[in-house]
């Protein structure tokens, strides 16, 4: 009744999404599996549906286009199609991993933790020259995974087990982007933000030596500019290459991580520790475009009957605001459609 808790456990989620496939179908709808959107149906402004694998055409009188935040091959979809797209703020960094036992003792102050007591979690923020600096998604007992969706990238992101029993807590820690930082890509207008995304995934990649072996640096060792000479163990499966990354981030990742971490430690006092280190890199904590849509109908601004919805739309940070934005769009569709 106190404490929100997003992850319930990965190992828990196959079963869910299995009965709200079953719902979905029991209530009158269809789910293709093999089906990959490859363009739309769009005339005079109007979308009339979408192409599945090249070839399949689907027609509807309104389409919802809940895709993801990684899902890039969509967004230059829409820019064909003169899809109104801009840039938009995400934010960027690294996964931080601690033993689970140091988090434990950070937070309940206390040498062995209480069997009944569950493995202890933080959020923690703070603000450097404007941007915030912040934990995100983390994992209380946890394992870093692999998140990258496309070859020659590195990307990680973190999972806890219903049990959280993992001997590994890890969190993103992240620092917010916003046009100062991807002004260099400018021409590349509306994915100058994207490129700067895929900047530093593919810097993650060549820095492990073009294998999915994750960069990795001792905490110690980045606040004091060295290279890490050996890592510690970590829950990444792949496996961590060590590598400078204090000089190979962008300097104003670096320079508010470092600010961060001096914060973070006074909050929690061991959260700057020797038995910690980073991991890069955490880049896809929400989409780094925007589809513009009406605010009052949740239409796109340029192609009636479009909804685009959720984290791929970029008006959703997660799941709970992501399945709130996907109802009220469902609710706009149903006006749309009634008023045609």
């Amino acid at each position: 009744m106190l404490d929100s808790h997003p992850h319930i456990g990965s190992n828990k989620l196959p079963k869910i999404i299995q009965e709200v496939r079953e719902t979905i179908i029991r209530c009158g709808g269809e789910v293709h599996f093999n089906s990959k959107v490859t363009d739309l149906i769009i005339k005079n402004e109007t979308i009339q549906g979408v192409i599945v694998n090249e070839s399949e055409e689907y027609t509807s009188d309104a389409v919802i286009a809940a895709t993801g935040h990684s899902a890039r091959d969509v967004f230059y979809i829409y820019h064909k199609h003169k899809v109104l797209l801009e840039p938009k703020s995400f934010a960027m960094g690294v996964r931080i991993e601690h033993p689970q036992e140091l988090i434990n003792k950070v937070q309940y102050h206390t040498e062995v933790k209480d069997p009944n007591l569950p493995a202890a979690s933080y959020n923690i923020a703070c603000n450097f020259e404007g941007k915030g600096v912040y934990s995100f998604c983390m994992c209380p007992g946890g394992i870093i995974v692999p998140a990258a969706t496309a070859p020659g990238e590195v990307v990680v992101n973190g999972m806890s087990l219903s049990k959280r029993d993992s001997p590994y807590a890890n969190s993103g820690l992240v620092v917010a982007v916003d046009e100062r930082d991807w002004s260099k890509y400018d021409n590349e207008y509306p994915f100058s933000a994207l490129h700067l995304q895929m900047e530093v995934e593919h810097l993650a990649f060549e820095l492990a030596n073009k294998t999915q072996k994750a960069p990795a640096q001792r905490l110690t060792d980045f606040m004091e500019n060295k290279l890490s000479d050996t890592l510690l163990p970590t829950s990444y499966i792949p496996g961590l290459t060590s590598a400078p990354l204090h000089e190979a981030l962008p300097g104003f990742i670096v320079n508010a991580l470092k600010h961060g971490i001096v914060v973070f430690n006074k909050i929690m006092k061991g959260y700057y520790s020797e038995s910690a280190q980073i991991v890069a890199s955490e880049s896809r904590t929400s989409s780094p475009i925007r589809v513009v849509r009406n605010r009052e109908s949740f239409a796109n601004a340029t192609i009636k009957g479009l909804f685009p919805a959720g984290e791929g739309a970029g008006y959703a940070g997660g799941i709970v605001s992501a399945a709130i934005d996907g109802e009220n769009c469902a609710n706009a569709v149903a006006k749309f459609i009634s008023a045609s």
